[in-house]
């Protein structure tokens, strides 16, 4: 079915490999597709508890492919917005299933930003070059883990182009104005180490522990949290990032009271009083 991915289940996690190595898995049309495709699958699959996007090679995702970019370039407006269409319904037609949760709202709906409606964890695990859109591709998944030889550049600015798909809006929660209009301005290359301290990426681990230690973080997710209660968190964190705090307590306040209702919180509270691992059902 996929083309330029790979994709692999084995509970308690999905893992998704970017897989053009020979382009450093640099995105195209397709790619998209099918990584929409996989983590709709993997959402509908209950044995999934969390999801790994990672790039097969040396390479996370060195941004878009040259050769579209060129294609552009040189082609007038008209027949670009013309192509866009075309691209779009493809894509439409492609899909088996519309990912992420309706709840979330347009914002976290729309192209890549979708990422954040999935109703489980996704973590990145960048094991090399993140450049172009691979960042606001990697900064709209939950976790970013980083392997020591990881590299990462918004390039942007250096090849004429605006912060795109809201790497704007993204960056700057991530690790502050400043540091966020310095690789914007600039375009410069980082490491891995500078990408920790910004605050860009979660943790930097050794080349061949990098996408083995984000498994097992699912794995450790799934034998400890209630994947109910995950998913509503993570509509809470993105949805309450343009609230004012009023709205963001009551609400708080309401979805607490829902949660007793749940077999989680009674699993969790018997587990806990039973010093046993919680069996929280699957989602």
């Amino acid at each position: 079915m996929y083309e330029q991915i790979l994709f692999e289940v084995a509970d308690p996690v999905a893992t998704i490999r970017l897989n053009r190595p020979d382009r450093l898995n640099a995105w195209t049309d397709r790619m998209g597709e099918e990584v929409r495709h996989a983590l709709a699958a993997a959402e509908a699959d209950k044995s999934v508890v969390g999801i790994v996007l990672t790039g097969a090679g040396r390479g996370f995702c060195a941004g878009a492919d040259l050769k579209n970019l060129q294609a552009i370039s040189t082609d007038d407006h008209g027949r670009v917005e013309r192509r866009g269409g075309e691209r779009g319904a493809r894509a439409a037609s492609a899909l088996a299933a519309d990912p992420g949760d309706p709840e979330m709202g347009d914002s976290f709906r729309k192209t890549y930003s979708y990422l954040m409606s999935i109703r489980k964890p996704i973590i990145a695990a960048i094991n090399g070059p993140c450049a172009g859109m691979a960042m606001p591709i990697a900064l709209f998944c939950d976790l970013r883990f980083a392997s020591e030889s990881a590299t990462f550049t918004t390039a942007f600015v250096r090849r004429g182009l605006i912060a795109e798909w809201g790497l704007s809006w993204t960056l700057p929660r991530l690790v502050g104005t400043a540091h966020a209009l310095d690789l914007l301005l600039s375009g410069r290359k980082i490491d891995a180490r500078e990408a920790e301290r910004m605050g860009l990426v979660n943790r930097v681990l050794r080349d061949d522990k990098l996408v083995s230690h984000c498994q097992d973080y699912v794995r450790e997710l799934a034998a400890n949290s209630s994947p109910a209660s995950m998913s509503v968190m993570k509509r809470q964190v993105y949805q309450q990032l343009t609230r004012e705090l009023g709205p963001s307590l009551d609400e708080a306040v309401k979805l607490m009271v829902e949660s007793f209702s749940r077999p989680d919180f009674k699993e969790g509270v018997d587990s806990f009083l039973q010093r046993r691992p919680p069996k929280f059902p699957r989602i």
